[in-house]
């Protein structure tokens, strides 16, 4: 049994949806957020007490795109992951590291500044600039959604649930207003998957029966 610690809203909600689109059974354990500071048993699990972690036998990830790869070829095959024999497997790849590494992390910044940190360490700049790095990164998928319905390969896959998660933690922090219609359009699509919607249910769900209360949302 594949084992997912998760807190509302964090980005292991990307395996978590990604074990939905796949049908995989697994535990979800939730955790109030942040867990090393609200969960610190869980420093013993996890020693860096970040989100995700996931167990899958001697398996062990904390890498939230890393764990969608890892599900899509371990327990595949799947057509949610693209293959080296496919021509669109650079693109692919790129998009899976593109969510991370360009669009979530300028989003952590605006995200600390503007609700996470005590008040009087906030600091309205620091996230309007780190707003506006997201926004414009997001060009590429504007782009990219123009005249696909995916980012890549022609269907939905890993890289739609990597990337769609930084879409969701867009409207967590505010920024979905600022969506061009492109990516507007796109996260609608995203929304309205029943993987998606199983995945929200069960982050409720496991929140409400194992006591996690879920985040505020602004």
């Amino acid at each position: 049994m594949i084992t997912l610690y998760h807190c509302d809203g964090a980005r292991s909600f990307r395996p978590l949806w990604m074990l939905e689109e796949m049908g995989l059974p697994y535990e979800l354990k939730m955790l109030p957020f942040p867990p090393r500071v609200f969960a610190k048993e869980y420093m013993a699990i996890n020693p860096l007490g970040t989100i995700p972690f996931m167990v899958d036998g001697e398996t062990k990830m904390t890498e939230s795109s890393g764990i969608c790869h890892y599900l899509g070829t371990r327990h595949g095959p799947t057509p949610l992951v693209v293959g080296p024999e496919e021509p669109a497997y650079g693109a692919f790849l790129n998009w899976m590291y593109f969510s991370d590494a360009t669009l979530t992390f300028p989003q952590t910044l605006v995200l600390r500044y503007s609700q996470l940190e005590p008040e009087e360490r906030r600091n309205p700049q620091v996230a309007g600039d780190y707003a506006k790095w997201f926004l414009g990164r997001l060009r590429a998928v504007e782009a990219a959604t123009g005249n696909s319905e995916f980012l890549c390969a022609g269907r939905f896959t890993a890289a739609d649930i990597a990337n769609g998660y930084a879409l969701r933690l867009a409207g967590n922090i505010g920024l979905t207003k600022d969506f061009g219609p492109n990516v507007a359009a796109y996260w609608a699509r995203l929304q309205a998957r029943d993987g998606y919607q199983r995945a929200v249910a069960a982050e409720q769900k496991a929140g409400v029966e194992q006591g996690v209360k879920a985040r505020v949302r602004p």
